[in-house]
């Protein structure tokens, strides 16, 4: 294929892309508490072209939750599954069993790497098993306080996502979302507000690794977002970054007024960015 014809398919793909705003309600409300926040969002987000927005509820109400959302508006993610399609594993949930609720699944989150252990090889099968059952992942990876204040940034979002992606085609790994969530700008874990500019260099690292492994078509394709307490009063500074296709949001995505603040932000964003594209 031509050098220009490549570039230009590279061009109208990046173009497609929608901005992801990904809820990750972690264990917070019972099934009927869902239910009601589902349809106040259902009130409030409207159905914008340019804007995908992802709910990740627990695992108990995502099956009453698919037949309740509206399917033009929002999309289910599963908070975690196990890396094995069936067997002998009580109380697990596999990829198989949920690749007709959910459309994604986070996968290496920092609370399944620090409370329940997951290790690099966890992850990596755990982004395979998505992958083969039909389910994208949202693969987070980041660094903690002391990791960074080491210097050890780029060291440690390498290991992460080298190894996560290690069984994945280059095509695979286009169709996934790298969501950079920094450990030490979580509410949980300390909440250091992250600077845009500090932001833009890591996920340009991530980029950067992808296209060594897979080329720069992959690099440029892939979805990177940024999560790490992101709330509807900053999330426009971190969408407004080159190259950030998205938000994963986590305290923030049970609150109906602030969730669909971010929503309208985004939103207000790719308007934005049409207009000067347009030269207006």
């Amino acid at each position: 294929m031509a050098k220009s014809s490549t570039i230009s398919i590279v061009t109208v793909m990046l173009k497609m892309k929608r901005t992801l705003i990904i809820g990750n309600w972690k264990m917070n409300l019972n099934t009927s508490q869902a239910s009601i926040l589902v349809h106040r969002l259902e009130e409030r987000i409207k159905n914008h072209t340019n804007i995908e927005v992802v709910l990740a509820p627990s695992m108990l109400v995502l099956q009453p939750l698919s037949t309740q959302i509206d399917r033009r508006k929002f999309r289910l993610a599963a908070q975690n599954a196990h890396q094995k399609d069936e067997g002998a594993y009580t109380g697990e949930v596999s990829f198989a069993m949920l690749q007709d609720i959910v459309h994604y699944a986070i996968i290496g989150h920092s609370e399944r790497r620090i409370y329940f252990h997951e290790n690099l090889d966890t992850i990596r099968d755990k982004v395979a098993a998505a992958v083969r059952n039909g389910i994208t992942p949202i693969l987070c990876v980041g660094e903690s306080q002391t990791e960074r204040n080491a210097g050890e940034t780029k060291r440690v979002i390498h290991d992460q996502l080298v190894t996560a992606i290690s069984n994945l085609t280059s095509a695979e790994i286009e169709n996934m979302v790298i969501a950079y969530e920094p450990v030490w700008a979580i509410s949980t874990f300390g909440g250091i507000l992250a600077k845009p500019d500090d932001i833009k260099k890591v996920m340009d690292y991530i980029r950067h690794q992808v296209s060594e492994l897979y080329g720069k078509k992959t690099s440029e394709t892939v979805r990177v977002i940024y999560g790490g307490s992101v709330d509807d009063h900053i999330a426009g500074g971190y969408l407004d970054i080159d190259g950030c296709d998205g938000v994963l949001v986590g305290g923030a995505s049970l609150n109906y007024h602030k969730f669909s603040g971010i929503v309208d932000a985004a939103n207000r964003i790719h308007n934005k960015n049409g207009d000067e594209q347009n030269g207006r």
